[in-house]
């Protein structure tokens, strides 16, 4: 049976990454959720994907730009296809997910660490703030990333990590004997066309897949792990009976 990642908590019905998201996405029935993670300016460890601030909060510059006491003045944008109260949501801390997991311990979050975190920052440096945080949850939480020094760095201090690729060839590509991740989250665009897929001692997570016959022939081929925006009526529609 699939089971569906929710991306950036619930995405297509509330703001990303934030705790409304994430409460939202588990109402709808989601075990696993994903998140990324940058740090501010003072080092405070935020949930935030873009390598800019104008889509979700309008204005310009990075996360990483402004300390935490600014960031706490943000307010992350609604997708266009909300039908709730458009109340304003700030952006979301790391302790506020650690929060989140102890009121919901059968959930597992997959944290991804940005690229754009460690281009100004050691990613050593990155990864520890982000262990720091989370400790109290870590059995909870899988630490993924784009980058390969991030999962150098949290290979000794995560129970679990993945690497996160565009192109599914890239996981024969990294150093498996040193980083021997867990999981490989790929982009759905970059996967071979035919054949089976998966990878030995490593679980396999698609992103981004909102279509239930897509992720139907997903399933069919291996997958297991499937990532969406659209947790809720990804859902819905592979409990319905096949066409």
């Amino acid at each position: 049976m699939l089971e569906l990642v929710a991306h950036r908590g619930y995405a297509r019905r509330f703001p990303e990454n934030t705790l409304v998201a994430l409460e939202g996405a588990v109402a709808a029935g989601a075990r696993s959720i994903e998140i990324d993670v940058q740090l501010t300016a003072d080092g405070v460890p935020v949930l935030f994907h873009d390598h800019d601030c104008r889509r979700l909060c309008g204005v310009a510059g990075a996360i990483s730009d402004y300390d935490l006491a600014t960031v706490s003045t943000f307010t992350v944008a609604w997708p266009k296809l909300a039908d709730t109260t458009r109340a304003a949501i700030p952006v979301a801390r790391v302790a506020d997910l650690a929060a989140f997991l102890v009121r919901h311990p059968a959930v597992t979050a997959f944290v991804e660490i940005k690229r754009q975190a460690v281009r100004r920052l050691d990613p050593e440096r990155v990864v520890r703030a982000v262990h720091e945080v989370l400790t109290p949850v870590l059995a909870q939480t899988v630490l993924i990333s784009f980058s390969r020094p991030v999962l150098g760095a949290a290979r000794a201090l995560w129970p679990a990590i993945g690497l996160v690729t565009k192109r599914y060839r890239e996981f024969e590509e990294i150093d498996r004997a040193r980083l021997a991740p867990e999981y490989h989250f790929c982009d759905v665009e970059g996967l071979p066309r035919r054949g089976p897929l998966g990878h030995e001692g490593s679980t396999l997570v698609v992103y981004e897949v909102d279509d239930a016959r897509r992720a139907r022939a997903l399933e069919a081929r291996g997958v297991r792990l499937i990532e969406t925006f659209a947790c809720a009526e990804l859902a819905q529609a592979l409990s319905a009976p096949c066409p």
